[in-house]
């Protein structure tokens, strides 16, 4: 079996705002206000033996109840991309914000991992004050919990090897238990980082995002992902950067043209 895989990057919405209103604190750092986008994305890796969901996005519930702009239906990219639910792929749950979780229920008998810390941080009363749950849908929450009881929900602490070439790692920060994930193509280590690093400037820059469990906690993880990247790593894929799809071999036919980039190749390709 070959541990190398393709790894898709998924563009599925998108809005326009101000680095005011995505970055923590921002009027500290004498920046200028400038407009800027962000993208919504989820991640699939694959090789011919394994297919990997990384997040599903958010649901029509959820894009819509915050006037965010769907340029593709997850479940229609999914199905585009050959990805289907009766083959139970597994589903890696980064963190549980409504814009990674929303379409879950497309894959109802999948194994989904997701960290010990996110799952209980998020079933618990505390989730529920507003500053936390102002980024979730209960609908969802609760489908989590439903899918915990069906005996599909897998957790962890620290670490997790989910297959030969796919590393789970646990940094918190921007969620209790926000995972980053390190895939491994014949283009490099790839770091799927998520919404541990929303923008290529915040990582960069220093810059944590508004919305955080853990400042301390979020500057480690921009802290572990550099040593990952001095230590080898090819590859930062952050969680909301309209840039990513530039630095990546972008598709450009086909109905995902402009809404896909991959690294790495399938081993049949």
């Amino acid at each position: 079996m070959s541990d190398k895989y393709q790894v898709s990057i998924v563009k599925f919405g998108t809005r326009s705002t101000t680095k005011s209103d995505v970055y923590l604190n921002y009027h500290i750092y004498d920046y200028p206000d400038d407009p800027v986008d962000m993208d919504y994305f989820f991640w699939v890796i694959r090789n011919p033996e394994r297919t990997v969901v990384v997040d599903t996005g958010f649901s029509q519930q959820g894009g819509q109840v915050r006037n965010r702009t769907f340029l593709i239906e997850p479940a229609k990219a999914f199905a585009t991309l050959g990805v289907r639910a009766e083959d139970n792929p597994d589903v890696v749950v980064t963190h549980a914000h409504y814009d990674h979780i929303g379409n879950l229920d497309l894959f109802p008998d999948s194994n989904v991992f997701i960290s010990q810390a996110e799952f209980d941080f998020w079933t618990s009363r505390m989730a529920e004050r507003k500053q936390f749950a102002h980024s979730t849908e209960v609908p969802e929450i609760e489908y989590l919990k439903e899918v915990h009881g069906q005996g599909h929900i897998h957790t962890f602490t620290g670490r997790m090897s989910l297959a030969p070439g796919i590393e789970l790692i646990e940094v918190g920060g921007h969620t209790p238990g926000q995972l980053i994930v390190v895939v491994d193509t014949d283009e490099g280590k790839a770091i799927l980082a998520s919404d541990a690093v929303h923008y290529y400037e915040e990582y960069e820059k220093d810059l944590p995002f508004l919305f955080v469990s853990d400042l301390p906690g979020m500057y480690q993880g921009f802290d572990l992902i550099r040593r990952l990247l001095s230590d080898g790593a090819s590859h930062l894929v952050p969680g909301h950067d309209p840039d990513t799809l530039n630095r990546f071999k972008r598709q450009d036919d086909g109905e995902l043209a402009g809404l896909v980039a991959t690294i790495g190749s399938l081993a049949d390709d």
